[in-house]
């Protein structure tokens, strides 16, 4: 090797080092760099994909996208409004009197609706994506419906089956599915549920029950529920008791979606369920992506489904949705990414330090990201930091439609019962609890103190002064305070415990907090609440235990005060004030009213309230039953959480919708403003292994010379 050859070898890896070679950090292949793919994470595997079995969050980010249920919510309208998905229009709804008979205009009054009758009807032409279940040979019969180990020993996923096939979507499908919610092996989580509304679902779960105690074979396609009918192939019919307008809502989640029975005759084979090959790993749906990967310790992927019915970006939105870029796609089909790859990731850390390399399109925000990502200003209001704006990140946030509360047992001798005595003492302690403070210190602001059960974003919630409690809060320098602490004292005296004593025999007041939760963070949160009671003198025990035991004890009303929270399930004020409906207590008859609160004009407003379509009669009604529940104090109302969220420059069409899950066809990546970006903040500093390669090839040069010396030498001896 010559000096030259050395240089030269020098000179090429410096020139390398002016290089983009930002692909040497990537984690992706550079053949996706410039298609449309989606990059996010999970950190626990969907343990149900089962559409009747699913019920978590992280579930229906899957489910969502490839099943398709009649009825889905508009990505862009608030509040949040239904529209047909499958449908053709919105369900028909007759109702019927004690003989199944259609009742005239005049005689439909609660009393004498019996039953309500839904029609639903489908579009035609619409097929599920390819799957081995529906392959038929030449005699029509089912190729992969009869595996042995032999046939199926070189299958180990979905995509391994030679052949694929479809076929249109059918409401016989629908039908299919809602007696799979019976089935005894499939444990779907709303069947209790829904037995109490569908005519005949329950009885047709205990016939199934008997049939599999028995051994007998269960085709649900042989086997009929009272209330659920195929008319045609098009159009079926679902009979509920009574009046249930709710149902429409129940109509746009994936319990209601169709599964055909070819696939779920075709999961069932022993051999595939060795093999993890099952309805809960694979779904089939006719949404717009099919999963093609299901790999828990590495990633799960889905593509566009080719035989995607076809859908167009809405056309219409809420004020200031055109100015926003909202509707820039308006009428342009759907869906926009090509390919949803999720990567596990089992730290917070790890994902939010690819976010900022841009490998992940979207974050949410921790505690450990919440400093670096967002700015408080002065008025409690959030903003970018210098950082993301510099990054031309956009940061979208949304009140959830959720409630966080802490609840009184009104069946405890203490805090409970209608009495003044203790009114006035819940009421006091409504107000010692700094749900302000609570909010700040444990989740950066991000949340708002409730007024009442029911959230933003759903009927009947009432914005600033008009909305505000008045026994706990009052409007000052305008905007919603909360009642001085003195006030509260003084509540607590009239409720018989001057100071945080009894009156009667001087003894100090000591109540009982009930929680599930354990942990340092658990710890910080409980001796803050304990400095709440301390306000007031209370002494307050704290009674920490895991969930399990938790629900077990509210189950038996052997609670005296606790915290707990609930999501809506559907954006209807009945989902929240069901929680204070006597004939729901928990302790009572195993319902949702964790307070066991029975108030029977409450009641009798809720049982009016929940069959009335919104509007200005509904909310009157609903604003008296607040005010009821504002006056006895069941529940300190807590807060609704804010949902904050990142999105990189290159994501399109972003608008929260906390009711909808099936919103990725929404979106649209620019895959070219993402690959430049990416190179830009990723460029790999490479010059110290070209200076290292350097002072080695120094290093060495010595000896290559006094060996050519010596090799020069021996050739000239010879």
């Amino acid at each position: 090797m010559t000096r030259f050859s050395v240089l030269v070898q020098v000179l090429l890896f410096a020139l390398l080092a002016g290089c983009d070679l930002s692909a040497l950090n990537s984690p992706y292949p550079a053949a996706e760099s410039e298609k449309s793919v989606s990059y996010s994470s999970f950190m626990l595997r969907p343990k149900h994909l089962d559409p009747a079995r699913s019920y978590s969050a992280n579930e229906s980010l899957i489910t969502a996208q490839i099943y398709e249920p009649p009825f889905q919510y508009h990505y862009l309208k608030r509040p949040y409004t239904l529209e047909p998905l499958t449908a053709a229009n919105m369900p028909e709804v007759e109702l019927l009197d004690i003989n199944g008979e259609p009742l005239p205009p005049a005689q439909q009054t609660t009393e004498n609706v019996a039953f309500s009758r839904y029609t639903i009807t489908i579009r035609p032409g619409i097929a599920y994506q390819p799957h081995p279940a529906f392959v038929q040979d030449k005699t029509g019969q089912f190729l992969y419906h009869d595996l042995d180990n032999q046939s199926s020993r070189n299958i180990q996923t979905i995509m391994d089956f030679p052949k694929q096939a479809t076929r249109e979507l059918k409401a016989a499908d629908y039908v299919y599915q809602i007696k799979r919610l019976a089935h005894p092996e499939v444990h779907s989580p709303i069947l209790g549920l829904m037995s109490e509304h569908i005519v005949g679902l329950g009885d047709f779960a205990a016939t199934l029950g008997k049939m599999r105690q028995q051994n007998e074979p269960i085709d649900l396609r042989k086997l009929q529920i009272d209330g659920v009918q195929v008319i045609d192939d098009y159009r079926y019919q679902i009979t509920v008791y009574g009046q249930y307008p709710q149902l429409k809502y129940w109509l746009a989640m994936p319990f209601f979606a169709p599964i055909p029975w070819e696939a779920d005759v075709f999961y069932q084979q022993a051999v595939l369920v060795a093999k993890n090959i099952t309805l809960d790993w694979y779904p089939v749906g006719t949404g717009a992506y099919q999963m093609i990967e299901n790999d828990p310790n590495r990633r799960m992927v889905m593509v566009k489904n080719p035989n995607y019915h076809g859908e167009t970006y809405p056309t219409e939105g809420n004020p200031g949705d055109a100015a926003a870029g909202l509707l820039d796609d308006a009428g342009v089909p759907m869906p926009f990414i090509d390919k949803i790859i999720y990567t596990l990731e089992k730290e917070s850390t790890s994902y939010w330090g690819k976010f900022i390399q841009g490998y992940y399109d979207v974050s949410g925000l921790t505690s450990d990201s919440f400093d670096q990502a967002i700015q408080v200003s002065s008025g409690g209001s959030f903003g970018l930091s210098e950082d993301m704006m510099k990054k031309g990140i956009d940061l979208q946030s949304a009140v959830g439609t959720t409630t966080h509360y802490i609840g009184f047992n009104m069946l405890d001798s203490v805090v409970g019962g209608n009495e003044e005595r203790a009114r006035k003492l819940r009421q006091a302690i409504a107000i010692a609890i700094d749900q302000e403070e609570f909010v700040s210190i444990f989740f950066n602001g991000r949340g708002i103190p409730a007024q009442g059960p029911i959230p933003p974003g759903i009927f009947g919630y009432r914005e600033g002064r008009a909305g505000l409690d008045p026994y706990v809060y009052e409007w000052r320098d305008d905007a919603v305070r909360t009642k001085p602490i003195e006030y509260a004292r003084n509540l607590l005296a009239e409720a018989g415990y001057p100071k945080g004593r009894d009156a009667e025999t001087g003894q100090p007041l000591v109540l009982y907090f009930d929680v599930a939760a354990v942990g340092p963070d658990a710890k910080a949160q409980l001796d803050w609440m304990r400095k709440q009671f301390q306000k007031l003198n209370i002494q307050l025990v704290v009674r920490s235990t895991d969930y399990n035991r938790f629900q077990d004890k509210m189950r038996r009303g052997q609670t005296q005060i606790f915290r707990i929270g609930w999501s809506a399930d559907y954006p209807d004020p009945e989902n929240f004030l069901f929680l204070l409906y006597g004939p729901n207590a928990k302790a009572i008859h195993n319902g949702e009213n964790s307070a066991n609160y029975q108030n029977p004009e409450f009641d009798r407003l809720f049982e009016q309230m929940r069959v009335m379509p919104d509007g200005d009669e509904r909310q009157q009604i609903i604003d008296e039953m607040v005010e009821i529940v504002r006056h006895d104090a069941p529940w300190v109302w807590g807060f609704h959480p804010k949902q904050l969220t990142l999105f990189h420059a290159w994501n399109k069409n972003i608008k929260p919708n906390l009711m909808a899950n099936n919103t990725l066809k929404y979106h649209r990546i620019d895959p070219l403003l993402r690959d430049q970006l990416r190179a830009k903040w990723n460029q790999p500093t490479i010059w110290p292994f070209v200076l290292l390669l350097f002072l080695i090839i120094l290093a060495l040069l010595p000896a290559i010379i006094i060996y050519r010396r010596k090799k020069y030498q021996q050739a000239v001896s010879s």
